[in-house]
Parts: structure tokens; sequence; C-alpha cells
């Protein structure tokens, strides 16, 4: 997905679950994410998983930018209508702006297949230099969610990051 004279930009892939957190469940989507945005071109520098706990969410976004300074977060689980879900809240704690329409087109076209789709209340925001955003936490919505944003996160990190080019320009 990235040319060749493009910036190779990093990544980090955060999964929220409590089973997975104590090892109790296989993290497939993460291990999807890791895959798929490593052979689109982008570098792994960062991997965790951890529990649905607000404070350990905000905590980990913040690591993952500030200190680890990856450009591109994204997050899997955590997004739905439990009460456990608390992965938008989090990103309130973190994001400088958010980006709708990134959240708005991965549930449209997820509408497209599912009304449960509209039951999703993931976010997409910049921090610093970096872009963060959250899919849902199955490996099938993962897949969906991912094909709809991954052609634009080049682009998005060259303009979050500063350049001037034109966006017109493809």
């Amino acid at each position: 997905m990235i040319n060749q004279t493009e910036k190779r930009f990093s990544f980090g892939v955060i999964t929220m679950s409590d089973k997975g957190s104590r090892g109790e469940r296989e993290d497939t989507s993460g291990e999807y994410l890791k895959t798929t945005l490593t052979e689109a071109g982008f570098q792994l520098e960062a991997y965790r998983i951890v529990p649905d706990d607000r404070q350990t969410i905000v905590n980990t976004l913040i690591e993952f930018v500030d200190e680890i300074q990856v450009d591109l977060v994204v997050t899997t689980g955590g997004t739905g209508l439990s009460p456990s879900d608390v992965t938008p809240e989090a990103m309130c704690d973190v994001l400088k702006y958010e980006i709708p329409g990134m959240a708005e087109a991965m549930r449209s076209a997820s509408l497209a297949k599912t009304s449960r789709a509209m039951l999703s209340r993931g976010r997409a925001g910049v921090r610093g230099k970096s872009l963060i955003i959250n899919l849902p936490g199955s490996l099938k919505a993962v897949r969906e969610n991912l094909e709809v944003v991954l052609p634009v996160f080049g682009h998005a990190l060259e303009k979050i990051q500063g350049s001037t080019a034109d966006c017109g320009a493809e």
C-alpha cells in the first residue's frame, strides 16, 4: 500500500481484552493487524494486550505516542456497548482532536454488511504527530474496517506530521 519512495511509518497495536490480558483468549485481531500493516509497509514498533480499564488504556496510548513515538496506533476491542467497553472514553482523555470521517467511513461500510455496525463507538484522532484509530474486537470486523481506512493512512500521517503537499493530488 505504501509507495517505496514514501516514508516507512511506524505503528503499534493495542488489544483491549480482559481475557486476552490474562492469557485466556488468543488475540487473533491483534495478530492480524500486526501482519497486515507490516505487509502494507508499516514498521511494527509496539504491541500490547491490556485489560478493559480506562486508565490502563489511557496510559498505554500515551506511552505508545509520547514515549515510543509510533506514527500510527491501531486499537482493537472495547468499542461496543458492554459496561467494560471503555475505549472511546479513554480516547477522550488522549486525543488532541478527532477525525470523524474515518470512524464514519468504517461504520458506513460495516453497516452495508450488518445492522449491528451502528452500535460501534470506535473513534479516530490525533495526539501529537500520531494517528490513533479504534477498530472493533472481532477478527471479521477488524478485517472489514481496516480495509476501509488502510488506503488513507499514509496520506493522513504525512499531513499530521506537517506535509504541505496538495491533498487533491494522488
